[in-house]
C-alpha cells in the first residue's frame, strides 16, 4: 500500500522509490527501526511511499502463535543476515585491496543491519558466520586490512559502529596475538562485531537522542553491556570469553568505567583491546552534538587525556595499526 511519508511509523517494512545512488539507507527495501529513519526519510522530498503490510511489524503482538500452531518467526523467512555479495566480495582475488575493503565494509553494515533488526538465535548465528569470513580476510590480507582500517564509515549508527570497532578490535588482536595459537580469533571477532548488541534493548530515542543525555538517560544506557551478555547467554551463542568482551568493552583501567567498575587487570584482556576500538571509533565518528576528530587527532587525544583507561602497551599496538604495510598480501 501507499503511505504518506507524514504518516510512516517505525516497524513498518518500506520501499524507498528512489535509485540506490539517490538516498541515504543501505538498502531499496528494509523494514524502519528508529525515528531518525522516519526523519531521513522527509528529508528526500518525497511525498509518499510503498509499504508491505505482510512484512511490517505494526500492531503484531510479538510471540502470539495461533493455537495449536508452533511458534514461528516470519522475519526468518524473509531476510538473509549475510548478503551473499559480503563473501563474494571477500573472496574475489582480482579485486584491488582498496575497491575490496570498501565492498567488504558495505556488505558488513547490511549484515549487521539485519541481524540487530531482530537478535535471534538464527540471525546471531548466521551473522557469526559472517564475521568469521571477514576475521579471516583480516588475518591473512595485510593490504586489505589497512584500507579496512582507514576507510570506516564515520556516522554513528550501532550497526555502523559496530562493524568499524569489529575490523579495528579484530586487526589489534592481530597484531598483539600474531604468534600465539592459544587465542580463538573468530570468536573474538565476533565478540567485537556483536559488542553493543544491548543497544537493541534500550530505548530509540536515547540512543538517538542529538545532545548530551540526562542522568536518568545515561543510566538506561550503562544497561546495554549487562543486556548485550543476556542475549547472548539466553540464545546460547558465542563463546564465555566473547560474551566477555560485550560485557565489559565499558570498563576502564582506573575504574571510572561500568556495570562493575573493575580496574586494570579485573578486566579481560580482549575486552580492553574492544574498549581501544570502541573509544576511537567514537571520537573519529560524526554525531550530532560533536564533528568528527580525524585519526591523527584522536589518538593524539587518546594519549594526552585518556591513558588512565587503557593498558599502554595495548594502546602502543593500536597506534601502529594506521600505519601502511610494506609489503601487501
Amino acid at each position: 500500500m501507499i503511505v504518506p511519508v507524514s504518516e510512516l511509523q517505525v516497524g513498518m517494512f518500506v520501499s524507498v522509490p528512489l535509485s540506490w545512488h539517490e538516498h541515504p539507507f543501505l538498502k531499496n527495501s528494509f523494514l524502519i527501526t528508529s525515528e531518525e529513519e522516519i526523519e531521513k526519510f522527509k528529508s528526500l522530498g518525497v511525498g509518499q511511499v510503498e509499504v508491505d503490510p505482510a512484512r511490517s511489524r505494526i500492531g503484531k503482538a510479538a510471540g502470539s502463535t495461533p493455537a495449536g500452531e508452533p511458534a514461528r518467526d516470519a522475519a526468518e523467512d524473509s531476510v538473509t543476515v549475510v548478503p551473499e555479495e559480503l563473501t563474494k566480495s571477500i573472496h574475489d582475488h582480482t579485486l584491488p585491496p582498496e575497491k575490496k575493503a570498501q565492498l567488504v565494509i558495505t556488505h558488513s553494515l547490511t549484515m549487521m543491519q539485519n541481524m540487530l533488526e531482530r537478535p535471534t538465535a538464527q540471525r546471531i548465528a548466521a551473522a557469526k558466520r559472517g564475521i568469521a569470513e571477514i576475521v579471516n580476510l583480516i588475518l591473512t590480507d595485510d593490504s586489505t586490512t589497512y584500507y579496512l582500517i582507514n576507510i570506516t564509515t564515520h556516522d554513528f549508527y550501532t550497526y555502523t559502529h559496530s562493524v568499524n570497532v569489529g575490523v579495528l578490535g579484530v586487526a589489534l588482536a592481530k597484531a598483539i596475538f600474531r604468534n600465539s595459537s592459544d587465542h580463538d580469533l573468530q570468536a573474538l571477532g565476533a565478540g567485537f562485531f556483536l559488542h553493543d548488541l544491548g543497544k537493541v534493548k534500550i530505548a530509540a530515542d536515547i540512543i538517538n537522542k542529538p545532545a548530551a543525555l540526562t542522568e536518568e538517560e545515561m543510566r538506561q544506557m550503562r544497561r546495554h553491556p549487562a543486556e548485550g551478555y543476556k542475549i547472548l547467554v539466553e540464545t546460547r551463542q558465542l563463546t564465555e570469553e566473547a560474551r566477555v568482551i560485550v560485557l565489559q568493552h565499558h570498563e576502564r583501567a582506573d575504574g571510572t568505567g561500568y556495570p562493575r567498575g573493575l580496574r586494570k587487570n579485573e578486566i579481560h584482556i580482549y575486552a580492553r583491546l574492544c574498549t581501544l576500538a570502541d573509544v576511537f571509533d567514537a571520537l573519529t565518528s560524526e554525531r550530532p552534538y560533536r564533528k568528527k576528530m580525524a585519526a591523527f587527532d584522536a589518538l593524539t587525544l587518546m594519549r594526552a587525556e585518556m591513558m588512565s583507561h587503557f593498558q599502554a602497551e595495548l594502546f602502543e599496538k593500536f597506534v601502529l595499526m594506521f600505519r601502511k604495510p610494506i609489503h601487501g598480501c
